[in-house]
């Protein structure tokens, strides 16, 4: 999980090699990543180290201006990341290590003593001070529209005694509204940033730790190894390798970064064009933001707000991410059909014994952190013990040891993922102080209802469509969090699940990454494969079609999210795949045993996926006896044409 953070941001923390990052500012971000570190390895395990145990609100406040510093010394003020830090990016590193030391030291006078509601002059000046840095880190790690989000929301109790109908809410002065955002549990220091500090750092470790021992390399030769021989196998790599990688980091962009490189050239290689590789990888690593085990930050914050254990987020996603790559499978096997491409030669797949003899303690190290948050429900202390004891076992190889340059590097990797990640979430906590403090957010809820009139598909829509215009311009960690407060509750007050619910918003949210016109994912891919970015965002839209459609699918019938019977849940799980099967094949026009199909034969196998994903047991006898049809049909047509196969040669008119 070396970039935890740009799973959320979609933004890439800079490069070490930058001149950026040499020097004193390189070393000063590494002893601030380094406290930060120890810091939270102090306060989850309770080890009281030098006798330094701060309380809980404290312990925010020195993490916040820890990371909060060396974001300023990662991210430059404006674009040019190959300029030194700037005397002011050292100012304002001090003033953010400063004004949380204030906070820190008088954590517990501020709950003792009320601070929130009256506060000494100090501690308001403190809070004023702290407040402009965090929304200069959010303009720095997340752009000016994120900063004009922050900006508006927080500022909301300024203005929302005099908004109509049910935009008001409860006013605030000004001074009162910087010591409640700062000083009070509902903003700053509220929900997401108490995820960071209690649980998604933990992940970041374990994932810097499994990329810079080896990992990525060897899930590469896995996913080569049991898909690179068969049909369009490079095509197959890409999508296995980049849901494995995905998984553990959650980050979109990194993910394109490193696996994009080896895969894009290797299906271009082997016969795709250059927007289709582009496309395939795009929408593979996008997929990565919703695979479990680790999925990014933006899903302890769903387990955050809803109560629940973070395993209980991890098993409700699992099937749906599960539909959506084998939908991409599906996809890459029947265009390599329709055109003929080959996997790749023998000489360039390396044998699966020798591979997972190689890349057990990966294996090991990742199996031990799922079962200790299945199962023993450790879900603070998992990634810890899992980065120990896989550091422990590479220890014993030279290529996977853990040296002073690998060191170094997990420790750079660590504090700029973590200060992009509080950079983001600290200002995005504006948002949800703001309209929780002004009692707006359940009024919304509220009214959204009674203008649907209990319509459940019409308040579906409005989320969706809302879901997706504001992961145009917002992270997706910052769109989640803005919607779980509006249009979350409206969903679960009409009756539909809440964990289903939940990742609807972030399923819509995270769409934009292969979506045009923003379509960050496809560019990027894009750029590595040397195609053009609106046709690659195109198709990548097409190849990630499916995920247009499940989040209404699993929100309609939650046995999709494993909520439900057990019976229940084997059949929605098994209609949905044979679904997935037949949607892949109406797209690309290219069903197994028949061959290429004309129009009419793929709007009915497209009516057939409708109707099994659809769940009722009218639609998915309907679906069965559409694919009973066409099947039979094709072997009535073959056996009258004196057993001559429908398929064409493939390539041609294709």
């Amino acid at each position: 999980m070396s970039s935890t953070a740009e799973a959320t941001t979609g933004k890439e923390s800079p490069d070490s090699r930058n001149g950026r990052m040499q020097g004193m500012a390189h070393g000063a971000v590494l002893c601030l990543g380094a406290a930060g570190l120890l810091l939270t390895i102090n306060q989850t395990f309770n080890l009281g180290l030098l006798g330094f145990q701060p309380l809980g609100n404290s312990f925010l406040y020195y993490l916040i201006g820890l990371f909060l510093a060396a974001a300023f010394l990662c991210f430059p003020a404006r674009g040019d990341t190959g300029r030194s830090a700037a005397w002011y990016d050292w100012m304002l590193a001090l003033a953010a290590l400063t004004a949380a030391a204030y906070l820190g030291i008088n954590g517990q006078r501020i709950i003792q003593e009320g601070w929130e509601y009256s506060a000494p002059t100090a501690a308001t000046v403190a809070s004023g001070v702290m407040l402009l840095l965090v929304l200069e880190g959010v303009r720095r790690c997340g752009g000016g529209l994120l900063l004009a989000v922050a900006l508006f929301f927080g500022a909301y109790p300024l203005f929302a005694e005099h908004m109509p109908g049910l935009l008001w809410g409860t006013g605030f002065g000004f001074g009162d509204l910087i010591r409640s955002h700062v000083i009070g549990m509902e903003s700053v220091i509220g929900i997401p940033m108490q995820v960071v500090a209690n649980l998604v750092i933990g992940f970041v470790v374990f994932g810097t730790a499994l990329t810079v021992t080896g990992g990525g390399r060897f899930f590469m030769e896995l996913a080569i190894a049991l898909m690179g021989r068969s049909r369009g196998g490079p095509a197959k790599v890409a999508v296995l390798s980049s849901a494995i990688m995905g998984s553990l980091s959650g980050s979109v962009i990194s993910n394109i970064l490193t696996t994009g490189t080896i895969t894009i050239p290797t299906m271009k290689k082997s016969g795709y064009p250059a927007h289709y590789a582009a496309a395939i990888e795009a929408c593979a690593s996008t997929g990565g933001t919703l695979m479990p085990p680790v999925m990014g930050a933006v899903a302890f914050i769903m387990a955050s707000f809803l109560g629940v254990a973070y395993a209980d987020v991890m098993i409700a996603a699992f099937l749906p991410a599960v539909l959506f790559y084998l939908a991409l499978l599906f996809q890459v096997d029947n265009y390599a059909a329709r055109k003929g491409l080959k996997g790749l030669p023998a000489s360039e797949i390396p044998k699966l014994g020798a591979t997972l003899k190689d890349g057990w303690p990966y294996l090991f190290s990742l199996g031990m952190l799922i079962y200790m948050l299945l199962f023993m429900r450790l879900e603070s202390y998992a990634p810890y013990y899992a980065t120990v004891v896989l550091l422990v076992i590479a220890s014993f190889r030279r290529r996977s040891r853990l040296n002073l340059k690998r060191g170094l590097q997990l420790l750079h990797e660590l504090s700029s993922s973590v200060a992009n990640l509080v950079a983001i979430l600290a200002g995005i906590s504006l948002v949800v102080g703001g309209l929780s403090y002004t009692g707006v957010a359940g009024a919304f809820a509220r009214e959204l209802l009674q203008y649907a009139d209990g319509s459940v598909p019409l308040m579906l829509a409005a989320g969706a469509i809302t879901s997706f215009v504001l992961g145009m311009g917002m992270t997706v960690s910052a769109c989640y969090i803005f919607l779980s407060i509006l249009l979350a509750p409206a969903l679960v007050e009409a009756g539909l699940n809440p964990l289903a619910s939940h990742l609807f918003i972030l399923y819509w949210g995270m769409l934009s990454y292969i979506t045009p016109p923003v379509s960050l994912a496809a560019i990027t891919a894009a750029g590595i494969a040397d195609a053009k970015p609106g046709k690659t965002g195109i198709f990548a839209m097409r190849l990630g079609s499916i995920l247009f459609v499940l989040p209404f699918v699993f929100v309609i019938n939650p046995a999709l999210v494993l909520q439900g019977e057990l019976g229940q849940i084997l059949f929605a799980a098994a209609t949905a795949m044979m679904a997935m099967w037949l949607a892949a094949s109406a797209l690309e026009g290219y069903l197994y045993r028949v061959g290429l199909l004309g129009w009419p034969l793929r709007t009915l196998t497209a009516l057939a996926s409708m109707a099994l994903i659809y769940p009722e047991p009218f639609s998915d006898l309907a679906g069965v006896v559409l694919v009973a049809l066409i099947y039979i049909g094709h072997w009535l047509r073959s056996n009258h044409c004196g057993g001559q196969r429908a398929a064409i040669t493939p390539g041609k008119n294709a």
